[in-house]
C-alpha cells in the first residue's frame, strides 16, 4: 500500500490550520455563550428595574391614596354618626326623601340611603338617588354583613378600608344601581343603635381617582416607557380574574384583569402563566415572540392579587450586544489569520533553511563532499549550517589525504612488487650460480685433497704426514659446510623475496581497492 509522505511544512500548516479552526470555533461559541448570559442578565436587570420602579410607585400611590382615603374614612363614620343624631332616632317610616336630600345639602355629600330587613334581604327604602330605592345587599353578597350591622357587630368585610362595632366603609368602588358611564363612590354603612335601618351615606370618589390617574400607575407607567427605550408595554395584570374570568364582573372586591397599562402583547402560554400564578405567585419570565416581535417578558408578583407584566424589547437589547460579540470575533478571527500568516511565514523561512541543510546531507550521502548550505541565519540553524559544512570539510580534507596517501602507497607497491619479483630472480640465479661454483670449488678441493691423501698416505711412518691428513678432513667438513650454509642462506633470500613480493601484491591490492573506494566521493 502506498504511502503518501508528508512535508514537515505541510503537516504544520495543516495542523496550525486545523488550530486556528478550532480555536476560532470554540472561542466563538464561547463568546456566544457569554454574550448571551449577558444580554440575559442585562434584560433580566432591565426589567427588574422597571419592575421595582413600578412597585415603587404602586407603593407611593398606595401610601397616599390610602391616606386621602383614610381621611375620607373617618369623614364618612362622623358623617354617618351626624345623620343619625340629625334623624333623632326616627322609624323609619317618619322619615321622607326631602329630609334625607335636606341633610345631603347640609353635609355636601353625595347621598343617602336608608337599608332595612325585607324578608330574606336588606334593601334601600329611602335615600336621595331614586335609583338607589330598592338596591338589595343579598344581591351584591352584604346579606350577612347587613344582618350583624343591625346586629351591633362589627361584619368581616375583605377590604373594608374602616371597620368597628355597627360601622364599615368600603374602599371606592363602582356604583351597582347607575348605568351608562361607570360612576366611583366610597360607601360607608352604619347602624344606629335601637334603630331598624342601616345609613348608607356616600360621596362620589372622582376626586380620589383623578388624584390616582395624576399620580399613579397610569401616569408613570407611560412616562417609564418613555424614559426606557427596551420596555415594550407594562401592566399592574390581576392573575386571579384570568383564572377565573367571572370575578371581573362582580361589583365588590372591583377587580380587572388589568389594573393599569397596556397588555396587547399577550399570548395563550402568558394566560396559562397567570393563571398558574393565581395559585401560586412565583415570577415567570421567559422569551417569545409576538406579532413578529421578539420579547422579553417578566410577570413579578408585587402583592398577594397582583403581578407586574413588563415586556422588554429582546431585540432592541441584544442587538448592541449581538453586534459587540460579532466584532470581537471578527477581529479574534482577523487576529487568528494574521498570526497563522506570519507564524507561517516565518516556519517557511525555517522550513527553506532546513532542506537546505537535508540537500546538503543527501550530496554528502551521494559522495560529493563539495556540497555546501548557505544558511542566512542567526539562530540554531544558522550553527547547524556552519557545523554540517565544517564536518563535510573536514571529511573532505581527510579523504583527499587519505585519497593522496592511497595512490602514493599504490605506487610504492607497484615499485615495491616489481623490485621484489626482480630480486627474486636475481637471488634464484644468483643462488644456483653460487651453489654450481660452489660445488665445483669443492669438487675440485676434494680432488685435490684426495690427491694430496694419496701422497700423505704413502708416508705412513712421517708424523706430520698423519697431522696433515687430519687437517684436510676438517677442511673438507669445513667447505661442506660453507657451502651447505651458502645453499641455505640464498634460499632464505629467496623466500624473503617471494613474501615481499607477496606483501606488495597484497599491499597493491589493498591501496587499489581503497582508490576504487575513494573514487565514489566528489573530492
Amino acid at each position: 500500500m502506498l504511502q503518501i509522505k508528508s512535508s514537515l511544512q505541510r503537516q504544520f500548516l495543516i495542523r496550525m490550520f486545523l488550530l486556528l479552526i478550532i480555536t476560532a470555533v470554540v472561542s466563538g461559541v464561547i463568546q456566544l455563550y457569554l454574550i448571551n448570559t449577558q444580554i440575559s442578565r442585562e434584560t433580566e436587570n432591565q426589567a427588574l428595574l422597571v419592575a421595582q420602579s413600578v412597585n415603587n410607585g404602586m407603593e407611593e400611590t398606595v401610601v397616599a391614596s390610602n391616606s386621602i382615603e383614610h381621611q375620607i374614612d373617618l369623614k364618612l363614620n362622623s358623617y354617618s354618626k351626624h345623620i343619625a343624631d340629625l334623624l333623632k332616632g326616627k322609624e323609619l317610616s317618619a322619615i321622607t326623601n326631602d329630609e334625607l336630600k335636606n341633610i345631603r345639602g347640609q353635609l355636601g355629600i353625595a347621598g343617602i340611603t336608608l337599608l332595612t330587613k325585607r324578608g330574606e334581604d336588606i334593601v334601600g327604602v329611602a335615600s336621595t338617588d331614586p335609583e338607589e330605592i330598592g338596591f338589595s345587599m343579598k344581591k351584591v353578597g352584604f346579606y350577612e354583613a347587613g344582618e350583624m350591622l343591625l346586629a351591633g357587630g362589627k361584619p368581616p368585610i375583605p377590604g373594608a378600608t374602616f371597620l368597628e362595632n355597627n360601622t364599615v366603609v368600603l374602599p371606592i368602588a363602582q356604583s351597582a344601581t347607575h348605568g351608562g358611564q361607570p360612576a366611583f363612590y366610597k360607601y360607608a354603612y352604619y347602624h344606629s343603635p335601637g334603630t331598624s335601618y342601616v345609613i348608607n351615606p356616600y360621596i362620589e370618589a372622582g376626586e380620589v381617582n383623578q388624584f390616582i390617574q395624576k399620580v399613579g400607575p397610569d401616569s408613570w407607567i407611560p412616562k417609564i416607557q418613555q424614559e426606557n427605550p427596551y420596555v415594550v408595554e407594562i401592566a399592574v395584570l390581576t392573575p386571579k380574574v384570568f383564572a377565573n374570568p367571572a370575578l371581573e364582573e362582580n361589583i365588590y372586591p372591583p377587580l380587572k384583569k388589568i389594573v393599569n397599562g397596556k397588555y396587547e402583547y399577550q399570548s395563550d402560554y402568558d394566560n396559562n402563566a397567570l393563571k398558574k400564578m393565581a395559585d401560586q405567585t412565583v415570577k415567570e419570565i421567559f422569551i417569545q415572540k409576538v406579532n413578529g416581535k421578539k420579547l422579553y417578558k417578566m410577570f413579578m408578583p408585587i402583592n398577594q392579587d397582583q403581578v407586574v407584566y413588563i415586556a422588554l424589547d429582546y431585540g432592541k437589547i441584544s442587538a448592541p450586544l449581538y453586534r459587540h460579540s460579532i466584532f470581537l470575533i471578527i477581529f479574534g478571527l482577523l487576529s487568528l489569520v494574521a498570526l497563522f500568516v506570519l507564524t507561517a511565514s516565518f516556519f517557511r523561512r525555517i522550513y527553506k533553511n532546513i532542506q537546505k541543510i537535508i540537500m546538503q546531507i543527501k550530496k554528502l550521502e551521494q559522495g560529493d563532499l563539495t556540497a555546501k548550505s548557505t544558511v542566512s541565519d542567526k539562530g540554531e540553524l544558522g550553527d547547524l549550517s556552519h557545523s554540517t559544512n565544517k564536518m563535510a570539510a573536514s571529511l573532505h580534507q581527510m579523504l583527499t589525504d587519505t585519497h593522496e596517501k592511497a595512490t602514493k602507497a599504490q605506487s610504492v607497491s607497484f615499485v615495491l612488487e616489481t623490485e621484489a619479483n626482480q630480486s627474486v630472480d636475481k637471488v634464484y640465479t644468483m643462488s644456483m650460480e653460487t651453489t654450481s661454483s660452489a660445488r665445483e670449488s669443492i669438487e675440485e678441493i676434494n680432488f685435490f685433497l684426495d690427491q694430496v691423501e694419496g701422497q700423505l698416505e704413502l708416508q705412513n711412518e712421517n708424523p706430520k704426514a698423519k697431522e696433515i691428513l687430519d687437517k684436510m678432513n676438517q677442511i673438507r667438513t669445513l667447505t661442506s659446510e660453507r657451502t651447505n650454509n651458502a645453499t641455505e642462506i640464498t634460499i632464505t633470500l629467496s623466500d624473503l623475496f617471494k613474501s615481499l613480493h607477496g606483501q606488495s601484491s597484497e599491499l597493491s591490492e589493498l591501496s587499489n581497492s581503497l582508490l576504487n573506494q575513494l573514487s565514489k566521493f566528489k573530492l
